[in-house]
């Protein structure tokens, strides 16, 4: 399975320009159906709104996008291109404008429908979807950093850490990479410890690589599970169409 990038969770980020107001939605979605439950709650959430403008990428599927009714150009497709930039699928986003009087041209909207786009992107953080494998390391605390720099090394996740006698480091490594890290693993060691893996199945996993402030959190916690699996970061889309709730306030 080839590995691809998606949002890390639902995120809101709000841009004022000029007195008009763009809130920019981010969702991690599967279908193409999620991406216009989501489209669908913006507009009813939203409705006093100028425009509701939005994009969609649906991996090995539909690429979207609507200015509804700004200039055409000036919205979904510079919003479409925040996501193409940065390699990002299965993504849904819609920017709401609320106009503040002042028009801002066609450069103008633009930039602002690109920014509100890529601030609720950067809220949201970017995660790979790849397959994993997981592995432990026993080894003696003076070998504790050189054991997680091997780890980040081969762009692996250090997981949850046991202190006992002895350090034991459970991580994540991409499919593929176990074997040069065990290898890597004996080699520091002179042959005193080794690299294990656990369990015989490799699975496809979801690991935040762009961050947010809330990220390491996701991280441990998914790095806590006793079945992995195929994972989802909180802000998960299903059952979309009933439950899609975002913190709002008060609109003139």
């Amino acid at each position: 399975m080839s590995e691809y990038l998606i949002p890390t969770r639902e995120a809101q980020a709000t841009l004022v320009e000029k007195r008009s107001e763009f809130i920019g939605h981010v969702w991690p979605i599967e279908t193409e159906e999620e991406a216009r439950a989501c489209i669908e709650w913006a507009k009813k959430k939203y409705h006093d709104a100028r425009h509701n403008c939005w994009c969609y990428i649906v991996k090995d599927g539909a690429v979207r996008y609507s200015d509804d009714g700004e200039p055409q150009g000036t919205a979904g497709q510079p919003m479409l291109g925040v996501f193409q930039k940065e390699g990002v699928t299965n993504v849904c986003c819609v920017v709401t404008r609320y106009f503040g009087g002042i028009l801002l041209g066609a450069g103008g909207l633009v930039r602002a429908y690109t920014q509100a786009s890529k601030m609720a992107l950067d809220e949201s953080g970017i995660s790979v979807v790849r397959r994993w494998v997981e592995v432990t390391v026993d080894c003696p605390y003076n070998f504790f950093e050189r054991v997680k720099l091997e780890v980040t090394a081969l762009n692996g996740v250090v997981g949850d850490v046991d202190y006992t006698d002895h350090v034991t480091v459970r991580a994540l490594l991409p499919e593929g990479q176990e074997v040069p890290f065990g290898a890597r693993i004996t080699e520091i060691s002179a042959g005193g410890f080794a690299a294990v893996e656990v369990g015989e199945n490799k699975s496809q996993r979801i690991i935040p690589i762009h961050p947010t402030s809330n990220s390491p959190k996701i991280k441990r916690a998914q790095l806590r599970k006793n079945t992995w699996g195929r994972m989802k970061i909180m802000g998960s889309v299903l059952g979309l169409k009933s439950q899609l709730s975002l913190p709002g306030k008060n609109r003139w």
